[in-house]
């Protein structure tokens, strides 16, 4: 349920703030007082987009803050899902900022959301009836809409079964068609890929093998300078012969170490420290030994054929042409080849593909029919007990003897939402034919179906219809006068037992009906300066605000809406009348 609101520079409204009741409440006014800002501020609170214009001139931003009470465990739970923090008293703290220049915010619980998130979580706080929804009713798909929220739970769960279908069904029938209409393409790509393949398997790479003959062509185009630089290695770590280490005539790192070696030993015995360094020279030298034998092996391997040179080079070059093709690297050609066959064995079995489609199409067409069947038959129980709802509620909306028929037809194929055609007809009195709404029904009749619909799927006893804590409706009673204005008060004031109800009207007979009535008046003022003072030289302010109205106020107000004046001893009689007649009615 809205609990409250309060709106600061937001067009005319400079900062107002007002408290929404249970029941109904009615909002009233004179033309261009700023009713439609105070809609304007519900819509931004349910999730509305912003427009920058709303913006009051002279200021930086509209600030629209709403507190809704979350009343329900389900509404609880979606709240927590967006990150949003309710209040200890259960409430919900919404705030909507729209900057003139720049970007606008949401704030949520104090998170803030995208507006997308509030749009989606409003459909459970509040439904917006406008003038422009009399237009929509117009269109198949409301009517359809309207219907499908009557019949709830079995048409949704039949509804949601079948939509599930039809996109697998989308989904198969786009991949046959992709299959069937680009047959030349695969031909060419499976082509292609033979190609490739084939180039691979003839050459038939080793992993890593560009590597491995790029380090052999560079050790063979470097074989003398890598034998100089061996032997030279080899000469200073063992001498010109090993065996002239023995002989005590070689100054090489073997006879060096070997001499330190004897030195540490000889001072060892003296002191354990040294004998320790000794045994570590002692490790070194053999070390050094294998270093050398390691050289030695080195040098006796190293080859420096032309003829290896020239094979490895023009293997190389076989393996180049791949990696320019296929891969930087005879690893990534590889793993093309690994890709390219799996692909290959794909493209080669589209018939076989096409063959599997064509059979699950089949399928699905018989299952989708089955299901169409489930949702026909839920949609047309349904549709029977919501004509019989809404022509009840407009014999008593002054349209007595007109009656509501809702036709579920064919359609030539399956359709997104079934093969059902859905069209509402209105037969405005007894024996008149029956037309669509589009056609046959006027201003005055559509509000008054609108809202018949409206309270037909909130409290009639077959509606499944979900139903939202709070109700906003601007201006249904558009068209609509005398009789008939009391019966759609009356009307609004039955919705109001079980839900919160907000109006926007021009009509005292509606009005009188209302729980609580707020009027919206603008005024103006004498722009200030600098000191803070009236000042003639600036601009007069328009702004309008509003107020709850009860008592006197309210008969003023009544009378004013009645007569265009509030003074009048006639209009305040009939006020009053109107009061206490609304009073036995409700």
């Amino acid at each position: 349920m809205l609990h409250e609101m309060s709106i600061e520079n937001l067009g005319v409204i400079s900062r107002t703030r007002v408290e929404f009741s249970p029941g109904l409440t009615v909002i009233t006014g004179e033309t261009g007082a700023g009713k439609t800002m105070i809609l304007s501020g519900l819509g931004l609170l349910m999730g509305g987009k912003a427009d920058a214009q709303v913006v009051r001139t002279g200021t930086d931003a509209a600030v629209v803050e709403g507190r809704v009470v979350a009343d329900s465990a389900t509404l609880a739970a979606r709240v927590d899902e967006t990150g949003a923090v309710l209040d200890d008293d259960g409430s919900l703290l919404i705030v909507r900022t729209v900057a003139a220049q720049g970007r606008s915010r949401t704030h949520l619980g104090g998170r803030s959301v995208p507006q997308a998130v509030l749009a989606d979580l409003a459909e459970d706080l509040v439904t917006i009836h406008g003038q422009s929804d009399q237009m929509r009713l117009r269109s198949p798909q409301r009517q359809r809409e309207a219907l499908d929220s009557f019949a709830g739970e079995v048409v949704t769960e039949a509804l949601s079964e079948y939509r599930s279908l039809w996109n697998e069904r989308a989904a198969a029938a786009a991949e046959l068609d992709e299959l069937v209409n680009r047959a030349q393409e695969r031909a060419r790509e499976a082509e292609l890929l033979r190609l490739g393949l084939a180039e691979v398997e003839r050459v038939a790479p080793r992993a890593g093998e560009d590597v491995e003959l790029a380090q052999e062509a560079e050790r063979l185009s470097n074989s003398e300078e890598l034998r100089t630089s061996a032997q030279d290695a080899l000469v200073a770590v063992a001498g010109d012969d090993l065996a002239d280490i023995s002989a005590g005539t070689s100054a090489n790192a073997v006879e060096l170490v070997d001499r330190a070696r004897r030195l540490a030993e000889h001072g060892g015995q003296f002191d354990r420290e040294l004998e320790v360094i000794g045994k570590s020279l002692a490790s070194v030298a053999y070390a050094l030994a294998d270093v050398g034998t390691e050289l030695s092996g080195y040098l006796a391997a190293l080859d420096a054929d032309p003829a290896r040179l020239e094979a490895v080079e023009s293997r190389r070059a076989e393996l180049g042409h791949l990696t320019r093709s296929y891969g930087e690297s005879i690893d990534a050609v590889l793993a093309w080849a690994s890709a390219a066959g799996l692909r290959l064995a794909e493209l080669d079995d589209s018939d076989g593909r096409i063959e599997v489609l064509t059979e699950s199409l089949a399928a699905l067409d018989t299952r989708l029919v089955e299901r169409a069947s489930a949702l026909t038959a839920a949609r047309t129980a349904a549709a029977a007990s919501l004509s019989d709802a809404v022509t009840e509620e407009l014999t008593g909306l002054a349209m007595s003897g007109a009656t509501l028929t809702i036709e579920i037809g064919t359609l030539d194929e399956l359709g997104p939402w079934g093969v059902d055609s859905i069209q509402m007809l209105l037969s405005a009195h007894r024996g008149g034919p029956p037309r669509p709404l589009g056609k046959g029904a006027s201003g005055g009749e559509l509000s008054r179906v609108m809202l018949a619909i409206e309270v037909a799927l909130a409290t009639a006893d077959a509606s499944g219809a979900r139903r939202t804590p709070t109700m906003v409706f601007d201006e249904v009673d558009a068209g609509v006068g005398g009789k008939a204005a009391l019966e759609v008060g009356q009307r609004l004031a039955r919705l109001a037992r079980t839900t919160q109800v907000i109006v926007v009207t021009h009509l005292a007979q509606v009005a009188a009906f209302a729980d609580v009535q707020l009027v919206v008046s603008k005024g103006t003022s004498q722009g200030t300066g600098a000191d803070g003072e009236p000042d003639q030289d600036a601009d007069v302010i328009t702004q309008s605000g509003i107020r709850i109205v009860a008592g006197d106020d309210r008969l003023q107000e009544l009378a004013r809406m009645l007569s265009g004046q509030d003074d009048s001893e006639v209009a305040l009689s009939h006020a009053a009348e109107l009061l206490a007649r609304a009073a036995v009615r409700t």
